[in-house]
């Protein structure tokens, strides 16, 4: 009887990492689970940038664009009138619906960066996959623009170390922030300004969008930043 006992607790053993192999499989192949890295491949993964200098009084404005075209003219005037420029986060399908506003971002001199084509979920995406997106956007903003992107800010904040590889084999840095207005939220934009000064330090990446409060809260927020002895400049800048 105990043989017989340990024999099909064996099978079912079996049983059942087999199927757990079989669904894991699966799902590699959906791309909800991603195979596992080599020790090589962990050990070359570069964090993602979520600061510039600390040791100069410099910040970055970053937008992501994915939407919102209708307030961007606004934040360009500003930005003009300002002598300011920042860098822009493109999402490739934005960009391929209103090539002349990217058009006008880069000729008024802002720097552009990656956020991929459609704004998937890239823990859920594969290496390839995740390459795809960028290189789609980058093909597209060059082809618009002339301009290489080398900056990447993947959608939702989130990255793994899939992610991270596929930004670094394309060449890219894999861009954060240390503020975020959470401007998608549409709060006033006193409370935007509130959420930006009290937290400003030497290096700051902040996060923003174009939306309406966002654009009525950049005059007054540029002022205050610049009172307060920052330099506001592109991601690239503050990198250096």
């Amino acid at each position: 009887m105990q043989c017989k006992v340990v024999i099909v607790g064996r099978v079912r053993a079996w049983y059942v990492y087999f199927t757990i192999g079989v669904f894991m499989v699966v799902a590699m192949l959906a791309g909800n689970i991603q195979p596992l890295l080599s020790t090589t491949q962990l050990a070359a993964v570069p964090p993602p940038v979520f600061q510039g200098n600390p040791s100069q009084p410099q910040i970055a404005l970053a937008c992501n664009v994915f939407w919102g075209e209708e307030y961007l003219p606004d934040m360009l005037k500003t930005l003009d009138e300002n002598n300011i420029h920042i860098t822009f986060f493109i999402g490739g399908s934005w960009a391929n619906k209103y090539p002349e506003v990217l058009k006008d971002m880069a000729n008024r001199g802002h720097e552009l960066g990656n956020h991929t084509y459609s704004h998937p979920h890239p823990n859920n995406l594969s290496k390839e996959k995740n390459k795809e997106q960028i290189v789609k956007t980058e093909e597209l903003v060059n082809g618009v623009t002339g301009i290489k992107t080398n900056l990447y800010a993947p959608p939702y904040g989130e990255y793994n170390n899939t992610v991270l590889l596929a930004a670094q084999e394309l060449d890219y840095t894999t861009i954060m922030w240390s503020i975020d207005t959470i401007d998608w939220k549409r709060p006033p934009p006193e409370v935007i300004k509130e959420r930006v000064l009290k937290k400003l330090h030497n290096g700051a990446i902040i996060l923003m969008h174009p939306t309406a409060p966002t654009a009525q809260a950049l005059p007054g927020l540029i002022a205050e930043i610049k009172k307060r002895g920052y330099t506001i400049t592109t991601v690239s800048d503050i990198l250096k």
